[in-house]
């Protein structure tokens, strides 16, 4: 097939912007067009992925009945039965948890060294550094050899962990797959090197990136019959350039960089490779423009150099689009609109991103057109129904049950599917009667006496039983080996799924996502024995992991010619269109992780791979991608949080074509102007049809007889500053639903102190001890522990209390001085004179002194509010005393009301308040009577934020009243409501 060598290597190229598969094929087909059609069988041909490979023999078949290549890929050559007495590779699951063992027992000796809740994502990364050792043949004396005297501390820190692997490189050590693949490659090498084969061996699409690669690929290119075929091979850029290369620490992410590193290796200058087959790129006149953009740093010199002699620039980028979207939202819609164009013109087109939100999005929006595009990445496995279940049930494993992960439980597709319209039904009703408002962690013992009281559904015990001895049992797990822990949760997880009085798994197991979630579990029973004894956290780690290793195909047709690929796919696929998306920088390329055993210099003087590789691999699939004959490059200036930054290769474009004189910056502006269009259009699949007015500022009018009869003296507030608030909650009658997942927020630590005040005065009434800072911290443990579930809040608001608890004992004995504690936490009311309304109050306490006047208290862990803010709008301490001074608190009549204050328990601890001279209370009473005489007046409404006290000041209808469509500064509507 080829002419002899005489012992030189034989390396061929393919440009950016060739159908590599095709003209692979061609040129396999042009070379053998003078032999028997047999020959071609005798071609053994190696590609890299098994796409690879399918593209191959797609092409083969469609040229009619003929011979195909051997077809093989790289990682199958230890299958050979040369290599029978190799053994099996060790499951690199089952590594995994040998290595998290030993992990964990070096923690739990060394506390310091790093925490226990890391314990399985070290063992990833030390299995995976193990494994790019032994791809790139390093042994770990090499590691010891290192000169780490700048880095000492850490560097010893790193060898704890480096010495738990070391017995992995023993020679009867297990192989994993890439030590394997190390010594079966040897091994052929030494074979080769003795009886060289005389049928043609090739090495197509491979960049030799990886040790084990690359010597295969120097020996293959030696073979008297092998040869190489590199794919984007940049033709275009000069010898000198090339040159450039030689320093893998300043130059590793260059596109170009791998190919001049095993050329250097094979002593064959750049400019001496020839092409395999003469097939013209898609854009020779853009390669010449990327190649040039892309050169490695300095590049000022050469662009002006050689920017003045590109030509046609214009024609380079006149099928280029430049799409800059404001949002990452409005950037995946101009994408779905050129793709739903590309499907009604017949045109394939592919769009290829590694931010696979962004994809997501782009698929989401071409449903709206029923177009389903072919992802070649499917969904990961735990955003689907099966995978999902099953991580929500081990994240219950060991942990008390809080209510918004029971109601995600509950409403799981998946769980009690075979009765799903009773079960979903209690569900609802368990969430509005119980969990709304409800306790943060429901017991069983709650649970029943809900089921108790649903006289019309008899079963619903029956569910009861069978949901919390399913959460129960979950709950209950503790530490146990892997194996016990895994059927544990597999058994408890279909059981939910079955749903009460089944057997059976339900449809755990049915469909694409349950085979896949299926072949997970199987994967970890098969390396379960590895694990050792977990706790059930790390098993909830583990779980994770496992499953984020899988992904499910979409098992619909879905549409041939649009496509959504990762870099891998782009390299053997071709398409009309391409479009790169999501073009920041931290998502294309991607910023190397942080490595935390070797740094860039260590990594270098050991022979491993520099972080700078991955980068380097983006940009090759970079320069092969933005050869396409058609091409869309697009971003989102902002991403959900701030500003992102271009990507360096969209910044190197951009600033070259802006530095060009004539046609550089005319060619730019037309990139940008052709993305803005589209811009503009996917803006518009937002708006409405028809223009929506905005609504106006309301102030409903409701009938006299519809209006509240009576208020609570903590709304007289909310009447002053948001009529419309009292309108909806006790015209309309709406209720907010308290959240459900139940936080330790301020009116909760508010309902929690006041307990333990009340429970303190009383336990005090007659005399303060002399222990009263310590009684008052011990009823706060006592409290705490029954109101607030969260050990670290507790912990936190007993800290806060013990702070002030010697003040609020110090004070107490003053105010005691004048008056005793004679009422707490107790009800009033009293009706207006000649006025159908009443107001209602609680007092958090009252104190009556010698002579019987009474003294009011309210208890205050925010700020107090200020003396203008107390005259103008808090009225509820002078009201609950106008309430008193009326005789409206049950036996407290004709007593007269000397004073109010709050007593405030926060950061900052205060008393502050009034004190009432002869018809103050009085006056009160009259501002009172004339503000709800004015909202009974049939004329007068109930308008939206009157007088809030900031802008920023929520209210709970907000929503209803449409605020935002309109702001303070709108005059108020009025608005008759019907009777």
């Amino acid at each position: 097939m080829f002419d002899p060598n005489n012992g030189k290597p034989r390396v061929f190229a393919l440009s950016p912007g060739v159908d590599f598969p095709a003209a692979l094929v061609a040129g396999l087909q042009e070379l053998m067009a003078g032999h028997a059609p047999h020959d071609m069988a005798r071609v053994e041909l190696f590609v890299n992925t098994a796409r690879m490979r399918r593209r191959i023999q797609e092409l083969f078949s469609r040229g009619g009945a003929s011979f195909l290549p051997k077809l093989r890929l790289v990682t199958d050559l230890g299958e050979n039965e040369v290599f029978a007495d190799l053994p099996d590779t060790a499951n690199p699951l089952a590594r995994r948890l040998e290595i998290a063992q030993l992990v964990r027992k070096l923690i739990e000796r060394e506390p310091d060294i790093a925490a226990r809740a890391h314990t399985f994502d070290l063992a990833d990364s030390l299995a995976s550094l193990m494994e790019e050792m032994q791809s790139e043949g390093v042994h770990p004396d090499a590691l010891a050899q290192l000169d780490v005297a700048d880095h000492s501390a850490h560097w010893a820190r790193s060898q704890k962990f480096l010495e738990l692997v070391t017995h992995f490189f023993a020679t009867d050590a297990p192989l994993n797959a890439e030590a394997r693949q190390r010594i079966v490659v040897s091994r052929l090498i030494k074979r080769w090197e003795v009886s060289p084969p005389e049928h043609p061996v090739i090495i197509a699409g491979s960049t030799g990136s990886r040790g084990t690669t690359r010597l295969l690929m120097e020996a293959v290119a030696r073979l008297p019959q092998g040869a190489l075929i590199l794919p984007g091979f940049d033709t275009i850029m000069p010898e000198k350039v090339w040159d450039q290369l030689d320093d893998e620490m300043t130059s590793e992410d260059h596109p170009q960089y791998r190919f001049h590193a095993l050329l250097r290796a094979l002593d064959i200058p750049a400019d001496k490779v020839p092409l395999w087959i003469t097939t013209a790129p898609a854009q020779a006149d853009r390669n010449a423009l990327v190649s040039l953009a892309l050169r490695p740093a300095p590049v000022t010199d050469d662009w002006l150099l050689e920017g003045p002699d590109l030509e046609n620039l214009a024609a380079a980028t006149e099928a280029v689009t430049l799409i800059e979207a404001p949002t990452a939202r409005a950037e995946a819609l101009a994408i779905s609109l050129r793709l739903r164009k590309a499907a009604e013109d017949g045109q394939s087109a592919a769009l290829i991103s590694p931010d696979r939100t962004l994809t997501r999005q782009v698929t989401a929006a071409l449903q709206r057109w029923g177009i389903e595009p072919d992802d070649s990445a499917g969904i990961p496995l735990p955003q689907t129904p099966s995978g999902r279940i099953l991580r929500q049930t081990a994240d219950l494993m060991g942990r008390k049950l809080p209510s918004d992960k029971l109601l995600a439980l509950l409403k799981h597709p998946l769980v009690a599917r075979e009765d799903r319209g009773d079960h979903l039904k209690r569900t609802r009703d368990l969430e509005l009667k119980l969990l709304r408002g409800g306790p943060p962690f429901p017991t069983r013992r709650e649970v029943e006496v809900w089921a108790a009281k649903r006289e019309s559904d008899t079963e619903t015990h029956v569910w009861v039983s069978w949901l919390w001895d399913i959460l129960d049992a979950l709950a209950s797990c503790a530490s146990a080996p892997l194996p016990d822990l895994l059927e544990q949760h597999i058994a408890l997880t279909e059981k939910l799924c079955a749903g009460p009085g089944k057997s059976d798994a339900g449809t755990l197991w049915n469909k694409p996502s349950g085979e896949e979630a299926a072949k997970a579990v199987s994967n970890l029973r098969e390396a379960a024995a590895a694990g050792g004894e977990m706790a059930c956290a790390d098993y909830s780690d583990l779980m994770h992991f496992v499953l984020n290793q899988h992904e499910v195909r979409d098992p619909n047709a879905p549409h041939a010619g649009i496509m959504i690929w990762g870099t891998l796919e782009a390299r053997v696929q071709g398409a009309d269109l391409v479009i790169l998306a999501g073009l920041n920088d931290g998502i294309w390329p991607e910023l190397p992780g942080p490595d935390p055993w070797l740094n860039r210099q260590m990594r270098r003087d050991a022979g491993l791979l520099l972080p700078d590789r991955r980068i380097g691999l983006s940009a090759h699939d970079f320069q092969q991608a933005i050869a396409a004959p058609e091409v869309w490059l697009t971003r989102s200036k902002r991403d959900a949080e701030a500003e992102t930054v271009q990507s360096r290769w969209i910044n190197r474009l951009t600033n070259l074509l802006n530095g060009l004189d004539g046609s550089g910056a005319p060619a730019l502006k037309a990139m940008r102007e052709r993305g803005d269009d589209w811009v503009k259009l996917a803006m518009t699949l937002d708006l409405p049809r028809d223009q929506v007015m905005p609504a106006q500022r309301p102030s409903p009018v409701p009938p006299v007889h519809a209006r509240p009869k009576s208020l609570p003296v903590t709304q007289i507030e909310t009447l002053i500053r948001d009529p419309y608030a009292v309108y909806a909650r006790y015209v309309l009658r709406l209720r907010p639903l308290d959240p459900l997942h139940a936080t330790a927020d301020a009116p909760l630590r508010g309902l929690a102190l006041h307990d333990v005040l009340e429970r303190f005065i009383k336990d005090t009434a007659t005399h303060l001890p002399d222990d009263a800072v310590q009684l008052l911290t011990d009823l706060a443990d006592e409290v705490f522990a029954t109101t607030v579930p969260w050990p670290a809040t507790r912990a936190m608001w007993k800290a806060k209390l013990a702070r002030v608890a010697p003040w609020f004992v110090d004070t107490e004995h003053t105010r005691r001085q004048y008056a005793r504690p004679l009422r707490q936490e107790e009800k009033g009311a009293v009706a207006l004179d000649g006025i159908d309304f009443t107001l209602e109050g609680r007092a958090d306490r009252i104190d009556e002194a010698t002579d019987g006047a009474l003294f009011l208290y309210d208890y205050k862990t925010g700020s107090l509010p200020t003396k203008p803010q107390r005259e103008h709008f808090n009225k509820q301490l002078p009201l609950l005393a106008a309430i008193a001074d009326r005789g409206g608190f049950k036996g407290l009549t004709g007593r007269k009301v000397i004073g109010a204050d709050y007593l405030g328990l926060g950061s900052d601890p205060n008393q502050e308040g009034d004190r009432f001279e002869f018809g103050d209370l009085d006056k009160v009473w009259d501002e009172l009577v004339a503000l709800i005489s004015a909202y009974l007046d049939p004329d007068k409404g109930f308008s939206s934020r009157r007088a809030v006290f900031e802008a920023r000041w929520e209210q709970n209808y907000d929503h209803l009243a449409r605020f935002g469509e309109w702001d303070e500064t709108d005059d108020a509507v009025r608005m008759e409501v019907g009777q």
